[in-house]
């Protein structure tokens, strides 16, 4: 009885030692791979795809010239006969007042906002004299451009949530204060920016199209005149831990805003392009800190 028992306890450690048989090993391969394929995609980036502004009819032609669609009216179309940027490049088109760009921005204190933000919640700081103002890119996501005037100093303050570009940038260029607002277009180039998406913008004034992420006039009266970043001393991209902690005094971009959108605008006569100094392109966000400063 125990050579019985013997024997088969050594048939057993032999059927446990036996290879797996090559079928086995290329099912478990092959369920390796998978997995592996698997979480490698689950990994992988997902592209975004935006609507081709080409496709969906939102540029043609009439009368000789090249327009953008820019609203129901006739006269909200954006004139690119003599655009730079090319028109396979260009995506979306919804309208050019469709983002409430603001004209006359309200603000409130910040223990009035405290309740909104979280410590971590990203905000662009202005100081120009003794005023310091706070532009939350919660908000600015939404309007994307704040037009304001600072002590007498026409600003703007603008974020692109595509791009992640978020500045601060003088209004005056050469002897001129211009207005921006939302196109409803976005750009890419594959060259620029890390190829991201980016907002264009357009001037009341002259009704040029500008993409902030070359930092010029893309068409119109001022094509290739250059944007004016705002000096980086004078504003900074931080949180609102940072502004409750350094700034208690600082006015805070009021939320949910919105205005009645003018029919008209002053043109402004025999523009042509303008020469102007200093940096063009807004830095990429962690690039100006206000704890660096």
């Amino acid at each position: 009885m125990k050579h019985l028992l013997t024997i088969l306890i050594l048939c057993l450690s032999c059927l446990a030692c036996t290879p797996t048989s090559d079928t086995q090993q290329t099912d478990l391969a092959d369920t390796d791979e998978s997995s592996a394929d698997s979480q490698a995609r689950e990994e992988e980036p997902k592209e975004r795809s935006f609507p081709l502004s080409i496709e969906n009819g939102k540029i043609f032609e009439q009368d000789g010239k090249k327009f953008l669609f820019g609203g129901e009216e006739a006269h909200m179309h954006f004139d690119i006969t003599d655009c730079s940027l090319k028109d396979e490049q260009f995506h979306f088109g919804i309208g050019r007042e469709r983002f409430p760009a603001l004209l006359e921005p309200q603000f409130i204190s910040v223990q009035e906002a405290d309740t909104a933000w979280e410590a971590e919640d990203r905000f662009l700081l202005l100081h120009i004299g003794q005023t310091t103002k706070a532009y939350s890119v919660k908000d600015l996501t939404r309007h994307e451009v704040v037009n304001d005037v600072v002590e007498g100093r026409p600003i703007m303050a603008v974020y692109c949530i595509l791009a992640d570009l978020g500045a601060i940038y003088d209004r005056t260029i050469g002897d001129h204060t211009f207005t921006f607002a939302l196109s409803g277009y976005t750009y890419f180039d594959e060259t620029v920016w890390n190829g991201l998406d980016g907002f264009v913008m357009w001037d009341r004034e002259t009704e040029s199209l500008w993409w902030p992420l070359i930092g010029k006039a893309v068409s119109g009266p001022l094509k290739e005149t250059n944007m004016k970043v705002l000096d980086e001393q004078n504003w900074s991209q931080t949180t609102w831990g940072d502004i409750k902690e350094h700034h208690p005094t600082a006015q805070v971009l009021q939320s949910g805003q919105d205005f009645e959108r003018p029919a008209n605008w002053p043109q402004l006569k025999d523009a042509h392009p303008i020469a102007e100094q200093g940096a063009s392109i807004a830095p990429k966000w962690g690039e100006n800190l206000g704890e660096e400063k």
